[in-house]
Order: C-alpha cells, then structure tokens, then sequence
C-alpha cells in the first residue's frame, strides 16, 4: 500500500505502507540510534511527532515487552528506509509491523531517510501529514500546513500516568554489585558479584579492561 510523508514546507516522500493505515500529522523530528526503535516509540518525550530513523534498516531484531519506556508508543508516526522482512534475536516475541498496527501507528518505509533528515536539519523542524489514505501528495501538505503547532501544546499530561506506581517495591528486580579492582599493572579487572539475596540474577560477571 502507498504511503507519503509529507512536510508543511511543500517537500514530500513517497513509500510503502507499515503498521496501521491512516493519517496522522506531527511535527517531524529523526533520530541517528542504530539500534533502540522500540525504546524510541515508547519514549513519551517523543509524543506528538512523526519519527524517522537514519539507520538503513530497523526491524531486524524484533519486538519484546520488556524492551518498553512506557505503557504506550506515543509517536504519531514512524519513518524508515527499510524494514527487515526477518526478526532474528532470541528475546524477539513478535515483530515491528504488527507491534505497530496493535498501537494503531502507521509508518512509512521505502524513502531515503538521510535526505529528509538532512532537509529537516537545513530547514529546521516542521511539521508533517503521514498518510495512507488516497489522497494527492498536495493535499498530504495541506493537511501538514493545518496541523496545530507544537508550541503551546501540553503532552505532560497526555504521558503522565494516571496513578502513581513503585519500581520494585519488594527488592526483587535490583541488584547490588561489589567491583575489584586490579593491582596497577596496566590491565584491570572487573569482577562484579551479587551479594544481595533478593537479586533476581543469580550469575557472577568478569569483566576485563585495558586501562590507557
């Protein structure tokens, strides 16, 4: 399905449909991570905008629950070059188009991502109309120019949870760790051991680092 991402400034991409289908509109922004989508949809300082990513390919490793920021996935929209046909990693409970489509998000894939972030970087931020819908490229930018400002608009409270919650109350989650240093020779030894009985982990790590 054919999707355009298009900017208030008349400039527009044209891809291939991902995720959910639909219009949005957002303010444009990117982000240069190589890994990290998914803690980027979810992060709620990322509320209100049409993401795009400059890595050449997203996707590959998957989707899991534990790899959230928040409840939610707060962009309006996603944008990349290329999403991987294959989730390979052995946390991977599911992939990013359907995790997507639950989220009702629709994204954009198939357009150079390093254009329309050095555009955005050159023109400065903007804001931009994600469709699927069949509508012209001229009227994706209509509906870009009409989309209310950034400024002045409270997303606090659209982030801010409804009620409050402890992060591990009863001490189950966290650790406690013990570093050893080396003798000064030049290579330091890192061991961190667990000495708390309520850590979750039970494995003892070693680390070695070159000093200099």
């Amino acid at each position: 399905m054919r999707a355009i991402l298009a900017l208030e400034d008349g400039r527009f991409f044209i891809g291939e449909s991902f995720g959910a289908t639909g219009t949005v509109v957002g303010e444009a922004c990117f982000n240069t991570s190589m890994t990290g989508y998914q803690e980027v949809l979810t992060d709620p300082s990322y509320r209100g905008q049409i993401v795009a990513m400059t890595a050449p390919q997203i996707g590959n490793y998957g989707v899991n629950l534990l790899d959230d920021e928040s409840s939610a996935v707060h962009v309006r929209g996603f944008v990349i070059e290329e999403l991987s046909a294959v989730s390979s990693n052995w946390r991977s409970t599911g992939n990013l188009d359907d995790y997507l489509k639950r989220a009702n998000v629709p994204g954009i894939q198939g357009i150079d991502t390093r254009a329309l972030t050095k555009h955005l970087r050159s023109s400065g931020a903007m804001q931009a109309c994600l469709t699927t819908e069949e509508i012209s490229p001229e009227e994706a930018v209509a509906r870009a120019k009409s989309a209310p400002p950034m400024a002045g608009s409270d997303f606090v409270k659209e982030v801010t949870p409804h009620q409050p919650y402890d992060w591990d109350p009863q001490d189950q989650l966290s650790c406690e760790w013990t570093i050893v240093k080396g003798d000064g020779s030049g290579v330091e030894v890192r061991k961190a051991t667990k000495y708390s009985r309520s850590c979750r982990r039970s494995d003892t790590r070693s680390w070695l680092m070159i000093s200099g």
